[in-house]
């Protein structure tokens, strides 16, 4: 059997932690799970000597290791999406895959094809992978793992965080800049070796609350409100062509996440997404718009609409800092790989932290199928963004 590298080692060990993050808690880190990768990270970065910040109230990782000036920051989150399960893991190594996978399949999944060859890493069927972005945070633990091997090999001073939450928009709520050495940093939480991303859309979540009135059916006539089906009423007034399966590039979206009820209540949440800032504004005024005209229709307080910002495209301020761009398009041709500069068709920590003063455009890491018991990871790939890690830290700011 052919052994496992250090890196495919330390990716299932992170994989078989259960760290999913969970809406509405409250609390941060909203799951204490999160807190078991959290410690192992911490524990493994004081084993190497790297100067350690561990953040126990809040759940952030915090790392440097001394170098030149300026220092040069590399995040990555700890969570698992909520989308799918993550308890009970279990990553298995495909080697020299060939299509012919029970579970990836190419006529499933044709960008399999360009993986025929490979090592993949991918899950058993029954959970999520968490390469999104377990695949990141051992990416980096390798690559600060060279340098502290090779102490003879100049680089900048690194800065490292990790952080709790990403997957509910609540990555850097408590986010410390002044633990954090770098000024200028890259997230590595991007998909498809290569991918390479200062733009990111405009987000918001969006919460309906319909209020009905239930009353027996043989004698509801003129009485009965029934909030499932004013709820459907709703949904049905949404653009039907504006939605994720019908939209790709800086296509905007709403998107709905869940929709429950009876006939006493019912909840819809979206997420609505824009990467053209007037035009995600406009979506949040249709759905009050939406909201209002329903509440005319039926009455005041049938309709409750809550929205929350979530982040804001890093682009509006990024664009003034193209030379970070331009140096990891320089790190990727330098492994061979050529970069493909495209919006994020979501959003990563990157783009609050840009917001925080600290500009921060996102990396690959070679995962696939995020957020469900389809995701896998490249081993070639996720190796070679080491290695594209390693040559960024290199890079003289």
């Amino acid at each position: 059997m052919t052994p496992n590298s250090p890196l495919t080692e330390r990716f299932i060990r992170y994989a078989k932690i259960d760290t999913q993050s969970a809406e509405e808690t409250g609390v941060q880190p909203s799951t204490a799970k999160q807190f078991d990768l959290a410690r192992l990270l911490a524990a493994e970065l004081g084993a190497m000597g790297i100067e350690t910040d561990f953040d126990e109230e809040y759940c952030y990782v915090y790392a440097s290791l001394p170098g030149s000036e300026p220092y040069l920051g590399f995040v990555a989150h700890m969570d698992t999406s909520p989308a799918a399960s993550g308890s009970g893991v279990s990553p298995r190594i495909i080697r020299n895959y060939q299509g012919n996978d029970d579970i990836l399949k190419t006529e499933d999944f044709p960008e399999l094809l360009n993986h025929i060859g490979e090592d993949l890493i991918a899950t058993d069927g029954t959970t999520l992978l968490g390469a999104d972005d377990k695949a990141g945070v051992a990416e980096i633990m390798e690559m600060l793992a060279f340098y502290v091997a090779h102490p003879e090999i100049p680089h900048r001073g690194i800065a490292v965080a990790f952080t709790p939450d990403e997957e509910i928009g609540a990555g850097t709520d408590h986010f410390n800049p002044e633990r954090f050495r770098a000024k200028e940093a890259y997230t590595v939480d991007g998909g498809k070796l290569g991918e390479l991303e200062y733009e990111c859309f405009n987000a918001a979540a969006a919460k309906i609350s319909v209020r009905g009135r239930s009353v027996h059916p043989g004698d509801a006539k003129n009485k009965m409100i029934n909030a499932a089906a004013l709820a459907v009423e709703f949904h049905g007034m949404m653009p039907p062509f504006e939605v994720p399966e019908h939209t790709e590039g800086y296509e905007g979206f709403y998107f709905l996440e869940e929709i429950s009820g009876d006939c006493e209540n019912a909840l819809l949440k979206y997420i609505v997404r824009d990467h053209d800032r007037e035009k995600f504004m406009n979506r949040k005024a249709y759905l009050e718009n939406v909201t209002a005209y329903l509440n005319g229709k039926y009455g005041d307080g049938v309709f409750e609409l809550k929205i929350r910002d979530q982040y804001r495209n890093m682009a509006e301020c990024l664009k003034d800092r193209m030379e970070l761009v331009e140096r990891a398009k320089a790190a990727f041709e330098a492994e061979g790989v050529s970069p493909a500069v495209q919006p994020i068709r979501g959003g990563t920590d990157g783009s609050a932290l840009t917001f925080m003063g600290i500009p921060c455009p996102n990396l690959s890491t070679g995962g696939y199928n995020f957020h469900g018991r389809f995701e896998y990871a490249s081993i070639n790939e996720m190796e070679t963004m080491v290695r594209v890690l390693i040559r960024l830290a290199g890079i003289s700011g």
